[in-house]
């Protein structure tokens, strides 16, 4: 005979239809977009001083980065190496709502930019109970890393990259007689800071991609040992094209970092790799 007091035997939660998972999803997609229309709105009703201090840093002579690296130079004795030519461009709208376009561009990419972490969690809450428990047990702090790399890389695209690209364009000049003058749009700066920052934040997630695709099996730490090779030609060209300079020092400021987190990457790799292999083992 069952006591009175002793708790009824938990049924097992039915498996959820097709239809049911979209409804699920919606509610997630729902959420998120409410996220990131809130902080736009935010965004939106700040964007004067947001557009002043923010989206115009990177053609600012008085950017904290050029200010940064040109210190940075004479410390180590390099002279004006890593000293950037001032940025003197003057932008423009070519249409009646360019201005108030390029107001909702900013807020509505700012607004994502700013609850990615509330956006991923909701992403991480929709396929986590897809997940078996042993696949969980590596994906404790998942939210953290994505978020830290993320945001890492849109730093390192705000005061690294941004600077160095757009320093480089702004006085890059065709023939000696200066017949042409640099005008940019207001829409075609936005248009290349907004692909500087998202995809450095994109790029910044190699380690968490190298984690993820070792843990399935889609790639191996040897395969990125050997592919590293066409990696740092491919990473080479890129500092050479954005760098301002030919000398190899303002180069190598681009290179390190990323040459750092493809090998970054490797080491993740190799150790879900060994932990992947010792279950195998322990299984067989």
């Amino acid at each position: 005979m069952a006591l009175p007091f002793r708790k009824k035997q938990e049924e097992p939660k039915a498996e959820m239809t097709f239809v049911d998972h979209l409804e699920e999803l919606r509610w997630h997609v729902i959420r998120s977009v409410l996220a990131v229309f809130i902080m736009g709105g935010v965004i939106f009703v700040y964007r004067d001083w947001i557009f002043d201090n923010i989206i115009f840093g990177p053609v600012n002579p008085d950017f904290v980065s050029y200010k940064f690296f040109c210190d940075l130079s004479h410390w180590l004795h390099l002279g004006d190496a890593l000293c950037m030519p001032p940025v003197s461009v003057s932008m423009q709208t070519t249409t009646f709502g360019g201005q108030f376009v390029s107001s909702i561009t900013v807020a509505i990419v700012g607004g994502f930019i700013v609850a990615f972490p509330y956006v991923f969690w909701e992403f991480w809450r929709f396929v986590k109970p897809a997940l078996k428990d042993n696949e969980l047990k590596g994906t404790r702090f998942v939210i953290f890393w994505v978020t830290f790399f993320f945001l890492l890389g849109i730093s390192f695209g705000y005061f690294v990259l941004g600077p160095f690209t757009f320093n480089f364009l702004a006085n890059f000049n065709i023939g000696t007689r200066h017949f042409l003058e640099t005008k940019p749009t207001l829409n075609d700066f936005l248009d290349n800071l907004i692909n500087i920052l998202v995809g450095c934040g994109i790029a910044f997630e190699l380690p968490v991609l190298a984690y993820a695709f070792t843990k399935i099996g889609l790639i191996t730490p040897m395969f990125l040992k050997n592919s590293r090779r066409y990696a740092i030609v491919i990473i080479l060209v890129v500092a050479a094209i954005i760098t301002p300079s030919p000398d190899w020092i303002s180069q190598l400021l681009v290179f390190i970092p990323l040459f750092l987190l493809y090998q970054l990457s490797i080491i993740v790799s190799a150790r879900v790799y060994k932990q992947e292999e010792k279950k195998m083992e322990e299984w067989s």
